[in-house]
């Protein structure tokens, strides 16, 4: 049998930090261990009824059994520009102003295909999303890596980047609530992003994909309630954690009406959108109740608090996230981020995250994800005091 070769590009691309992560968890477990994992960004609980209800009768519908519209139904885009509305005071333009994407991640892929060629310039959060840096890969962009420190609130310093990389910056990549730290961005924050962003032309694209999880009573912002975000970025919003809808690779990206129309217009030649019936369980999911959302947000809180007492308890100085279901530990002294998740998962058979895989300023942590039950994560505390860390 022939063997051919994959492109140079596709041997380009960084290695997927997930899948290897999956894979010692699975080794693990395969041997027979009570593996608690903790790696992983995958909501554990089921997309709320009504939400498969609507899924299931769309299903049903012999016109959703044809090609939809190439870029998506309208009525999906007026429940993402009504929920909007609703919970951010932003008014969009259903038809000029929101595309529907399969899944964010793609978006987030995709929107740098649409703005940036070969040798451009992408600043980049450290430590951030590893599949920023795919998509940039991809347009043989470059990344100008943007440190998020604990002492600036692991919020980006503009004023500490390169003057000429910030000349020859086109995209900025933001996410907030965080992934990796979950830290929240402030109204502050998102004014100083729209003032850099227009004095250099950048396009700012912000990962919300943990739009709905603040603790503490605090819905987190939107960076389009900014005035002057519209004119400088989109957002990409996907469903799969405010609703617990992984699986269903349904988000959609919303602002600024150029980036829109680039990303419309790439997805015109790689897709027909997707399948109507998922189309109207995601408008069921955003213009229906929200108890199922309040009620998701509220059990994480309860997770967030077992975990980060239960740390605390043993004498681990850790903070706890103001969103996301992720928290950013800091590693014992004597370990590096890789080493301590190995000890972990060896000794007490509980899979974290080495910071390391999320850039270089993600050294010296780990991120655990509340994506396990109440008495998961109580049982992951108790088998982490057993290795005596901070005694």
């Amino acid at each position: 049998m022939n063997i051919f070769e994959p492109s140079t590009m596709l041997q380009s691309l960084p290695k997927q930090f997930f899948a290897a992560l999956v894979g010692r968890a699975a080794l693990a477990s395969a041997a027979g261990h009570d593996v608690i994992n903790l790696g992983q960004g995958n909501p554990d609980m089921p997309t709320p009824d009504h939400i498969v209800e609507a899924l299931q009768a769309a299903a049903a519908n012999p016109l959703n059994h044809k090609y939809p519209p190439f870029r998506g139904h309208s009525y999906l885009k007026e429940a993402v520009a009504g929920f909007y509305e609703r919970e951010y005071g932003v008014v969009l333009e259903p038809e000029r102003e929101v595309a529907i994407l399969f899944g964010g991640k793609t978006g987030l892929v995709e929107v740098v295909q649409c703005l940036l060629n070969p040798g451009d310039t992408a600043l980049v959060p450290d430590p951030g999303y590893p599949d920023y840096w795919s998509g940039i890969e991809l347009a043989r962009a470059v990344m100008e890596r943007m440190p998020l420190t604990a002492a600036n609130g692991f919020l980006p310093d503009y004023g500490s980047i390169r003057p000429e990389a910030a000349a020859a910056a086109k995209l900025m990549f933001l996410n907030y609530p965080n992934n990796p730290t979950g830290a929240v961005a402030t109204e502050e924050f998102f004014r100083k992003t729209v003032q850099f962003a227009e004095e250099h032309g950048i396009c700012v694209v912000h990962d919300f994909a943990y739009a709905a999880i603040g603790y503490e009573g605090r819905q987190p912002l939107s960076y389009l309630q900014t005035p002057g975000a519209k004119d400088t970025g989109i957002e990409i919003y996907t469903l799969s954690k405010t609703y617990n809808m992984a699986g269903w690779r349904v988000a959609f990206a919303v602002g600024n009406p150029s980036v829109i129309e680039s990303l419309n217009l790439l997805q015109d030649h790689m897709y027909v959108s997707l399948f109507g019936a998922v189309q109207k369980a995601a408008a069921t999911a955003l213009s229906g109740p929200q108890t199922c959302v309040q009620e998701n947000v509220a059990r994480y809180e309860a997770r967030r608090n077992i975990l980060i007492g239960g740390l605390r308890e043993l004498g681990w100085k850790v903070e706890a996230p103001g969103g996301s279901f992720f928290a950013w530990l800091p590693v014992p002294e004597g370990y590096t981020s890789q080493s301590f998740a190995d000890l972990l998962l060896d000794e007490a058979k509980v899979v974290v995250a080495p910071g390391i895989g999320f850039g270089a300023y993600g050294e010296g942590y780990v991120r655990v994800g509340l994506v396990s039950s109440e008495d998961r994560l109580a049982e992951a505390v108790k088998r982490i005091a057993g290795l005596k860390l901070f005694v």
